[in-house]
């Protein structure tokens, strides 16, 4: 008899035990949980031919970051694929060209593969989520590709959590919000300990100004919730956000040293960097006092971690990391930066943060206002690209022009226009 999977796909594998286990680590990697790698191992324990298990196994390193490794398990995985079907070897071709950084052909060869197979969900998940391949192509109408993309898959998956909780994170980021929200409450219902789904709900009460509500839903959500977990870090930064609109600055400080900062944190590095740069900017804009060492120490991390450029979404963090820091040298190497899904933009917002940081506003304002139209090429979700819209609006009024700040920021983004307030 022939396995299959929790999704129905076919197996090549004849151990129930490998096939269990198999469908474990793809539950916790759906559900952003921690343990997913253990899993793997113990299916690949019970067959060690099981090539999909080593490709699970490569997708789970890369959700700690561990690219030499992912790149080995993955090389097995390829080494086992022609004992494999040709379900199998297209997910595994998918997963190798998403670990070798050949996004362009990852996202070519994901589209091609859930036309044939959209129940395979691990590959799916490749071009879901706002930090997925098509969250990062840099392109213009990427929100609306993304909800095309669920739109397309939503009916083959009937009443599935992991599912249901990327097409509503979808509605989210395109406007959809009330939509959202119920479509995330019946995911949540379904599995509780989605933490994928907890960070849409999140999204969901954040572009419905729901401070207190969704402080309050994600610190009890949060209790639990493994510090190993892929969206630890990320989570807290969510309640950092509402502890700062609430005027909570030791909630703040707290949950920064805590659960987000470069020495605190077991998440991926883009998180410490994007999560962490933005925290401190918007504390800083709305005039708590941010102390230098924040800076400095963020600056070394990036430098460590990200010394190259070319992930465009990192690098306009990196940059503001840089010029907090008073890094004039590091900073200039990204405004010179050729490289990434949207270099073009972060040359500019590299150039924007240096006058910030120099309180050359109006240098600033130059550089912003070309950037604003197309921001959402540089990735991230709504309420990360926030960053650059109070950004903007704090150059206006720093020059003066409140009036104007206002008006763009009701017509941009009015959720968060109560935020307004100039940096002492």
């Amino acid at each position: 008899m022939t396995l299959t999977d929790h999704y129905g796909n076919a197996l090549s594998t004849g151990a129930t035990a490998a096939r269990d286990a198999y469908d474990w680590g793809v539950a916790l990697l759906l559900a952003a949980g921690s343990g997913a790698l253990e899993a793997f191992d113990s299916a690949i324990a019970a067959d060690p031919d099981f090539a999909l298990a080593h490709a699970g196994r490569a997708r789970a390193f890369t959700t700690r970051a561990q690219m030499k490794d992912a790149r080995a398990a993955i090389a097995t995985a390829q080494s086992l694929a022609a004992k494999a079907s040709a379900r199998e070897q297209a997910h595994i071709a998918a997963m190798a060209a998403m670990i070798a950084g050949q996004s362009a052909e990852a996202r070519r060869l994901t589209m091609a593969h859930v036309a044939d197979h959209p129940r395979d969900a691990l590959v799916a998940q490749l071009c879901s989520n706002v930090f997925g391949l098509i969250g990062f192509s840099g392109e213009v109408g990427r929100e609306a590709e993304l909800f095309a993309y669920t739109s397309r898959l939503l009916p083959h998956y009937g009443q599935d959590w992991w599912m249901m909780s990327m097409h509503a994170l979808a509605l989210c980021e395109t406007g959809q919000t009330d939509a959202s929200l119920a479509l995330m409450e019946q995911a949540l219902a379904l599995n509780p300990r989605n933490a994928n789904g907890a960070h849409f709900k999140a999204h969901a009460l954040y572009e419905l100004g729901e401070v207190t509500a969704g402080r309050r839903y994600l610190d009890d959500w949060m209790t639990g919730y493994d510090a190993t977990g892929s969206l630890h870090g990320h989570l807290s930064w969510h309640s950092a956000l509402w502890a700062l609109a609430d005027g909570d600055t030791d909630g703040l400080w707290q949950t920064v040293d805590a659960r987000i900062g470069p020495r605190s944190t077991c998440s991926l590095p883009i998180n410490v960097v994007t999560d962490t740069a933005a925290i401190l900017y918007r504390a800083q804009m709305a005039g708590v006092a941010v102390a230098p060492e924040r800076w400095s120490e963020l600056s070394d991390y990036v430098a460590a971690r990200f010394p190259n450029p070319g992930q465009s979404f990192v690098d306009i963090h990196a940059a503001l990391a840089y010029a907090m820091a008073g890094e004039g040298e590091k900073l200039a190497r990204l405004a010179d930066t050729q490289t990434g899904f949207a270099a073009d933009l972060v040359r500019p917002v590299a150039r924007a943060w240096a006058a910030m940081a120099a309180q050359d506003w109006q240098g600033a304002l130059a550089e912003l206002t070309p950037v604003m139209g197309e921001a959402v090429r540089l990735g991230g979700s709504r309420a990360q690209r926030d960053l650059l819209e109070l950004s903007y609006v704090n150059v206006l009024m720093k020059l003066g022009l409140t009036e104007e700040a206002r008006r763009v920021i009701t017509t941009r983004r009015p959720v968060i226009a109560g935020q307004i307030r100039a940096a002492a």
